[in-house]
């Protein structure tokens, strides 16, 4: 069970990572506006959570996949660490996209684009469930898995007024709708968004690591053998 969902983590891996590639060259076809630049496309494409949750997913994907394969025992807690937060990233990038983006946000590839926000959230979930237990974490885990979306969203909500859209030339850029306050009728609407989306970040992190730590010692050693 081990060696063969270690493989199949490291498949997962090079899928997305492939799929990030496509989506990347596909951002990099269009033509920046008047006051923008391909440089700024680039930094846009890896501004969104998407790319960074998916990103984050490799990594964790790979670091698992490869330390079960070489040392087939408990991974470290960093490596738990990374999965669970991955996990977590991975899961509100699916629910967000396909409750409140999907058919709103274009995509240049969509077979990528079902990669990064269908695809692979759903491998991650399964990943939990039903992989080679993790390592058990300790409840304070979830101050570290959502310390970064936190960052993130203050990251966006400054940035994102000082950027000029390579598609459309407006003075301001933000990676999806809920977050642009000149789209929302102002920043009500949009700290709203973020307090709710903060919530359910806040509720998946437990709901990962509380699976993490409720599976049975018997399972685990089912698992590794």
């Amino acid at each position: 069970m081990t060696r063969t969902w270690s493989i199949l983590r490291l498949v997962m891996a090079a899928l997305i990572l492939a799929a990030v590639a496509a989506e990347l060259r596909g951002a990099l076809s269009i033509t920046p506006a008047e006051g923008s630049s391909t440089a700024t496309v680039v930094v846009n494409f890896f501004s969104y959570f998407t790319i960074e949750s998916n990103l984050a997913a490799v990594a964790a994907l790979v670091a698992g996949g490869i330390w079960a394969l070489a040392r087939g025992r408990e991974e470290p807690r960093w490596i738990a660490v990374l999965a669970a937060a991955a996990t977590t990233f991975m899961a509100i990038t699916g629910l967000v996209y396909n409750l409140l983006l999907r058919g709103l946000v274009p995509s240049a590839v969509p077979w990528a684009n079902e990669v990064l926000h269908l695809i692979g959230p759903l491998f991650l979930l399964v990943d939990l469930f039903i992989a080679p237990p993790r390592r058990r974490l300790p409840w304070p885990t979830i101050g570290t898995i959502i310390a970064f979306p936190i960052l993130w969203a203050a990251y966006t909500l400054i940035r994102g007024e000082y950027v000029v859209s390579p598609l459309t030339g407006d003075p301001w850029w933000y990676p999806y709708p809920f977050l642009n306050h000149h789209l929302q009728g102002g920043y009500g609407v949009v700290i709203a968004y973020v307090v709710g989306i903060a919530a359910a970040f806040t509720l998946v992190a437990w709901g990962v690591v509380a699976v993490g730590r409720r599976r049975r010692p018997a399972e685990i050693a089912g698992a590794v053998s």
